[in-house]
């Protein structure tokens, strides 16, 4: 979507990517028996496979996964019309938090096809906390795509206040986006651009360093359909800030598994980032706790047995005898 503001002429692609993957499934649909779809993204995988299934006349069930920014970022009355219709035809849904499941429920889902299933984060073998490395008692991090929806620029603008009582502060920010430009000049404007560093995209196997390593981690979103990067920093036993929005109020207990602030609250932020600055005690605790949660519910053996049942549950309501013709996945 982001591609898309930037470069208003790319939608004239945007028909013939959706026909080409309509006519790929569909074409895949006749030629093998598949017993069940899983499509990420209610738009426009999830009505692609509803369509390419009538097209191709194929008795496949699906089961669609709403991921959160399919619904918020497609706003207008022709979005909501394809969302109702996919979210009707699909034979079962999974959205990634509670909040979300009241989102699909008022555009047209079914309760009963509903499941709340987060996307999890391997927090066995990746996302580990390591006890050898020497974590920084001044360092801020976000990891997240440079959007207005981030809430980046209010993290940025609250820094001078920390810096105030916290000299030693400095910030890194991890990702790219269109707001990237004006971000960095705003740090040069509020004179703290030498307290700021952009490291760019970090390839998924090097963000757990920056988690090890790093005093706290700032998700300050405006909107959030889950905020799996605030679990993967849980997971790394680091401190967590974020905004206090459904989603994350799931995963994020105040001063249990993190700190939360009202949305777009800069004092409260400010407030929220000083408090664990000054106390290490604090930060070490909410540190193990949010991890704890990340383990019991998040960890992909979790998450990865839940799909088993939901899957094996289809392919068994598709099959009476119990016994699908093969495995579903």
């Amino acid at each position: 979507m982001a591609n898309l503001r930037r470069h208003p002429l790319v939608y004239l692609l945007v028909p013939f990517f959706m026909m080409a993957q309509l006519l790929a499934v569909a074409r895949l649909l006749r030629k093998e028996t598949i017993d069940l779809i899983h499509a990420h993204w209610l738009i426009p995988q999830g009505l692609l496979a509803v369509l390419a299934r009538a097209l191709s006349r194929s008795k496949s069930d699906i089961l669609c996964t709403s991921h959160g920014s399919d619904i918020s970022a497609l706003p207008g009355s022709v979005f909501s019309a394809l969302q109702r219709f996919t979210l009707r035809h699909a034979d079962a849904i999974t959205v990634v938090s509670k909040a979300m499941r009241q989102l699909v429920r008022d555009i047209g889902a079914l309760p009963e096809k509903i499941s709340v299933l987060p996307m999890g984060i391997d927090a066995r073998n990746l996302f580990v906390p390591d006890k050898a490395a020497c974590r920084s008692r001044n360092e801020i991090l976000f990891v997240g795509r440079l959007v207005p929806e981030k809430g980046v620029e209010l993290l940025v603008r609250s820094l001078p206040a920390v810096i105030a009582k916290s000299p030693e502060t400095i910030l890194t920010v991890i990702g790219q986006g269109p707001t990237e430009i004006y971000l960095r000049q705003l740090c040069s404007e509020l004179g703290i651009a030498h307290k700021v560093g952009f490291e760019g995209a970090v390839r998924n196997e090097l963000l757990p360093d920056y988690f090890r390593r790093t005093a706290l981690f700032v998700l300050p979103s405006h909107a959030e359909g889950f905020g799996l990067v605030c679990a993967e920093a849980m997971a790394c036993e680091c401190a967590v800030v974020a905004a206090d929005l459904p989603a994350l109020r799931e995963m994020v207990s105040d001063h249990e598994t993190g700190l939360l602030f009202s949305d777009n609250d800069m004092l409260a932020l400010t407030k929220c980032v000083l408090d664990l600055l000054a106390d290490d005690e604090l930060r070490e605790r909410l540190g193990k706790a949010g991890r704890a949660r990340i383990l019991t519910h998040y960890d992909w053996e979790v998450i990865a047995q839940r799909y088993r049942e939901i899957l094996h549950g289809m392919a068994s309501n598709k099959h009476p005898s119990g016994k699908a013709q093969r495995p579903p996945f």
